[in-house]
């Protein structure tokens, strides 16, 4: 999915949540989606809300973060590997 079209859905599911507020949301980037949330719930975070994109470059999934950390969105860190996707939870 390009950049533009994953960043309009996460704004999205913001504008569209009980509170539309960038900073009760989690964003980050991975090489594996599925691992990172089992990791997070494993650590009890509440994941229910859990959306991952597969991106079309590296660089678009740090780009995608980036913004979003930008607008007050929480950042999550652990992740060596690559960001072919990013999620948000």
């Amino acid at each position: 999915m390009n950049k533009s079209d994953i960043i309009s859905e996460i704004e999205g599911r913001v504008n569209r949540s009980k509170k539309a507020d960038y900073t009760i949301s989690t964003i980050g980037i991975s090489d594996k989606p599925k691992t990172r949330k089992d990791k997070h719930e494993n650590d009890g975070k509440e994941v229910k809300y859990w959306k991952d994109w597969s991106t079309n470059s590296e660089k678009d999934g740090r780009d995608i973060e980036e913004y979003f950390l930008d607008k007050g969105m929480k950042g999550d860190t652990g992740d060596d590997g690559l960001a072919n996707y990013v999620y948000i939870f």
